[in-house]
């Protein structure tokens, strides 16, 4: 565990000389800790300036539950455990392992590789911006309820980390450095899987983008469709081909990415097979035909980090995706707006090369760089 002692803050919440302490197997840990609790949050995110589709200002699509409010004790304690490989059957993955933060907390193999290199069946998601999505509904297929049920169910995953409830209390129970990160969170040092799936929710909640180019732009103009003047030719011009309709010139690509956040409000299918045998998605997890072949749809946030694409990673790169969203649309049931306009086939984009090329340039503006090198998400685990 950390010294306890003072040290300065960053407005950005990143410690400046808060002295650190290298426990013989414990993390490394600021004596001040991390700003989680009260991120500067930019004036974009609390407006709706284009009002389209039922798009809501950001910060009113939290999923954060009154009970686990995000706190820098909790989410300190949601990083330990987030790194923390003695959390798997044979101690050599955590759930890091599978979220890369310099991946947009995602990874770049198709499938991820559990605690015995067994395959994951789907592609790892990324985490950035996952407090931002009302339903609150969690995996690819939205399997978990809440953000707090679902950091759970990976420990217990057979392939991905081999471990069940009972287990993990012990193995957080063997290590001299959790009672005090326990008590610190919650009043006392009772180790729980319930006090774990708080301060886990809290820590991935905590990762949010704020700093990206596109967000320096977005501050200096009234609304999102309006040319950004830190933004080239081109990037301008990706930009308002995702943010109109197809009646303005655009591709309407904000129906499904919406708002500040660039996240969908529910799940939806983006035409990849013509059927849904190979995966029915949510539909697998309600049983209604109507949810046959969708998806959550992630937060474009870092979506350039993140290759490869989709649930099932087929697409290698953002060109090929975007080709995907010009020309390899399929009539798959359940697909909607914008390539079923009139429910009498798929509408196909047809991009030209300028298009496709501007549509990438603005997705790369989303990158931020701050969120991918802030050592308040890095691993504990390692010196800095």
């Amino acid at each position: 565990m950390s010294a306890l002692g003072c040290g300065s803050t960053s407005s950005s919440g990143v410690s400046t000389d808060a002295p650190q302490t290298q426990p013989e197997d414990g993390p490394i840990l600021p004596s001040t800790p991390y700003n989680y609790a009260n991120p500067e949050i930019p004036a974009h995110f609390l407006v709706e300036t284009e009002g389209m589709h039922g798009q809501l200002p950001l910060m009113d699509s939290d999923n954060t539950p009154a009970h686990n409010p995000i706190t820098d004790a909790g989410a300190t304690l949601g990083r330990v455990l987030f790194y923390d490989v003695n959390m798997s059957a044979n101690r050599t993955v955590s759930c890091a392992s599978c979220h890369i933060q310099e991946k947009g907390f995602s990874d770049d193999r198709v499938l991820s590789l559990g605690f015995e290199d067994g395959e994951t069946g789907r592609h790892s998601m990324g985490l950035t911006n996952a407090r931002f999505y009302l339903e609150g509904r969690f995996f690819w297929d939205q399997r978990a309820a809440t953000l707090e049920e679902q950091v759970l169910m990976p420990f217990q995953d057979p392939v991905e980390m081999g471990m069940t409830l009972a287990g993990l209390e012990a193995r957080a129970a063997e290590a001299s450095y959790y009672p005090k990160l326990f008590e610190a969170a919650f009043g006392d040092p009772q180790i729980s899987t319930e006090r774990m799936s708080l301060a886990l929710a809290q820590f991935v909640r905590s990762m949010i983008s704020t700093q990206s180019k596109y967000d320096t732009g977005r501050a200096m103009v009234a609304r999102r469709s309006d040319d950004f003047p830190n933004f080239s030719e081109s990037e301008n011009h990706g930009k308002f081909l995702f943010v109109a309709g197809p009646g303005r010139g655009g591709f309407g690509c904000f129906v499904c990415h919406q708002g500040e956040g660039f996240v969908a409000q529910s799940a939806a299918s983006n035409g990849l097979d013509a059927t849904t045998e190979s995966d029915l998605g949510y539909g697998a997890v309600t049983e209604l035909a109507q949810d046959d072949g969708t998806f959550k749809v992630p937060s474009l946030r870092n979506v350039a980090l993140r290759a490869p694409y989709m649930h099932d990673g087929r697409f290698a790169t953002l060109e090929d995706v975007v080709a995907h969203y010009s020309d390899g649309v399929q009539p798959s049931p359940n697909l909607g707006p914008p390539f079923f306009p009139n429910g009498d086939g798929v509408s196909q984009i047809a991009m030209t090369q300028q298009e496709k090329d501007a549509m990438v340039d603005f997705l790369l503006t989303l990158t931020d760089d701050a969120l991918i090198t802030d050592p308040k998400f890095s691993d504990p685990f390692t010196e800095l």
